[in-house]
């Protein structure tokens, strides 16, 4: 049985400090993911290496950053992605081996279509803007879905990128489709981007019709979701579902909303270096808490300071080292 199943994007990240320029010269919108392709990525890539921009690669894609989280902190996770055979495919399913994270290890042909990428730039004031090559992460259908892994499963947390593409979105509804028979399951959704929520809206309405316990998402996404202008608004619409909701609001910590209970739990104060990674953080912490019986302002503050120390690196994930001092920390409490 395991604790947490998760569906999302299995990507090979490469994370640049850039500055503010080159997001314009780019012509991207700042601290949001575009979709694009490894051929957009080369020229890129080779200018910033040409100017020795300081980078760190890793294997990610939020799900996979929130999986890693909550494994390391102990709990018994499995994860549904989509990789090739290649030289990204193998890292991939080393670094989750290496991270405790099952996978049915299933690689697709190479000749076909790579393993998914994903280029991060990084500016002074910490936020982070991505381009995204999905490749054959794309192309994860209903077949890919191991059913048993959620037979059984506590959590089932469900990535929002997954609604990007029809391959994906008919995987992520056979997901869903075979967590209904499991009636003790939460389920539990990440919002992942606002300009995602607001082209794909439709398909996140569907997911949410076929019954959630949980949405995580940031206040941008917030107000996307719920067609709202303000935080307060987006509050207010969310106050009237049936599931439970928590808002990143970055270093003003976060607020849960459930039903007419609307409480805020402060974050931490802290240096930002960079916040990539940061919400994947909160997701892992926070579904790690609840698995351990917490409250739900109890799981906040733990996803809070799990965050805190995310964004006090460069990269999205911690060392065995930072992992184990963040569950310390919460064991303590």
């Amino acid at each position: 049985m395991y604790d947490i199943v998760g569906i999302g994007n299995a990507l090979v990240d490469t994370q640049f400090k850039v500055t503010h320029e080159l997001i314009d010269t780019l012509g991207l919108k700042i601290d949001q993911m575009t979709l694009s392709s490894s051929e957009e990525h080369a020229p890129i890539i080779a200018k910033l290496i040409e100017e020795q921009a300081e980078s760190v690669s890793d294997c990610g894609g939020s799900a996979t950053n929130s999986l890693v989280a909550a494994s390391m902190f102990g709990a018994n996770c499995f994860h549904n992605c989509k990789i090739a055979d290649d030289e990204d495919g193998h890292r991939y399913l080393t670094s989750l081996n290496e991270t405790g994270v099952h996978h049915s290890g299933q690689m697709s042909d190479p000749a076909i279509l790579p393993t998914g990428k994903c280029l991060i730039l990084v500016t002074p004031d910490a936020k982070r803007t991505m381009l995204t090559a999905l490749n054959v992460s794309a192309a994860m259908n209903k077949e890919d879905i191991v059913k048993d892994s959620l037979v059984a499963a506590k959590i089932f947390y469900m990535e929002g990128y997954m609604v990007t593409s029809d391959e994906n979105y008919a995987a992520l509804n056979t997901a869903i489709d075979a967590a209904k028979a499991n009636d003790r399951l939460l389920k539990v959704l990440s919002l992942s981007d606002p300009g995602i929520v607001e082209i794909f809206k439709e398909r996140f309405k569907e997911v949410e019709s076929q019954g959630l316990d949980f949405i995580l998402c940031n206040a941008d996404e917030a107000m996307a979701f719920t067609e709202t202008a303000s935080l307060e608004e987006a509050i207010s619409s969310l106050k009237k579902k049936p599931y439970k909701s928590a808002i990143t609001t970055g270093a003003d910590g976060c607020w849960i909303v459930d039903g007419d209970s609307v409480s805020q739990v402060p974050g931490i104060k802290i240096n930002p270096i960079d916040t990539n990674g940061a919400g994947d953080m909160f997701a892992g912490c926070f579904m790690y808490a609840l698995l351990e019986g917490c409250s739900l302002n109890e799981c906040a503050e733990f996803a809070n300071y799990g965050a805190s120390k995310v964004v006090e690196t460069f990269g999205p994930r911690l060392d065995a080292l930072g992992y184990s001092e963040v569950r310390k920390k919460f064991k303590n409490n």
